[in-house]
């Protein structure tokens, strides 16, 4: 029962409640998508099939505020789902009932950066997303997870336990500070997706890159993986705008390097004992 309890609550201080704005979408559950062609393509090949796939329907998905849409894709080979955004709204104050916030944004090419920056991290826990036009417009075109049994929503709604509390823990804290670092105010229990294997999926950071240099939750960090601190410390602006250039503002970038350098003040002074290794299986 305690660990039912720990699973149950270990995110949702972290998330809004049920009921407040949220810009997620949430892919249905493994019951009801039909399996991929393929689902062992590398992250390049699902780059390049998300660009130059043919769009063979388009349809709106069921939850969410962005106007995200999923597509079918195809390329005579393979067919294959992804999501669409072309949203890019800013507003200089955004008030909801959790925060208020100023020269807000709500932007496609956010989905985008975050991709890259994770594959410059060793992450593998976000989808791919490529820049791509739709309908005369500049949009995300993401992919559209694998094997997915809920969302965190769901998971908790239905009081489902992970079966290994030592994986789900590592993955969690991953999160964490990859959203600290990316200023992701808007994680929520529906763009965190849960597939068969109990990975983690991240998608839908339409409303991160915010420009504060400050952390937004550091005492949620407790630990922090060994590979993905190595690689923080790595990251220099030159890299950052070299990747990160056509999605994000020079503000936003040197945003990036002013969070990460208190990010690694902080997990430094967590002391050793905070570092763990973590290989997904």
């Amino acid at each position: 029962m305690v660990h039912r309890a720990l699973a149950l609550c270990i995110l949702a201080a972290a998330w809004p409640a049920a009921g407040q704005e949220t810009a997620s979408f949430s892919q249905p559950t493994i019951a009801s998508v039909a399996p991929a062609s393929s689902t062992r393509l590398s992250l390049a090949d699902q780059e390049q099939f998300l660009l130059s796939g043919g769009i063979e329907q388009v349809k709106g998905v069921r939850k969410g505020v962005t106007g995200t849409q999923r597509a079918t894709l195809s390329d005579g080979a393979l067919t294959h789902d992804a999501s669409i955004q072309t949203i890019d709204e800013s507003k200089p104050r955004y008030e909801t009932a959790r925060r208020l916030e100023f020269n807000f944004r709500d932007y496609w090419g956010y989905n985008v950066a975050a991709y890259r920056l994770g594959v410059m991290l060793g992450m593998d826990m976000i989808p791919p997303s490529v820049l791509r036009p739709f309908r005369a417009q500049k949009a995300a075109f993401t992919w559209w997870v694998d094997d997915v049994m809920m969302d965190e929503m769901e998971r908790q709604k239905q009081k489902v336990s992970p079966p290994n509390m030592v994986p789900w823990n590592a993955q969690l804290h991953i999160l964490r500070v990859f959203d600290e670092l990316i200023a992701n105010t808007d994680r929520n229990q529906g763009n965190v997706l849960i597939d068969n294997r109990w990975k983690l999926w991240l998608i839908d950071h339409s409303r991160a890159f915010r420009t504060s240099s400050d952390l937004h939750k550091p005492r949620s960090i407790r630990r922090c993986e060994r590979t993905l601190l190595a690689k923080m410390r790595t990251l220099t602006l030159e890299d950052l705008q070299a990747q990160l250039n056509d999605y994000l503002t020079e503000h936003e970038i040197e945003s990036i390097l002013a969070r990460r350098d208190k990010l690694v003040a902080h997990v430094e002074g967590l002391g050793p004992s905070a570092l763990y290794d973590f290989i997904q299986k």
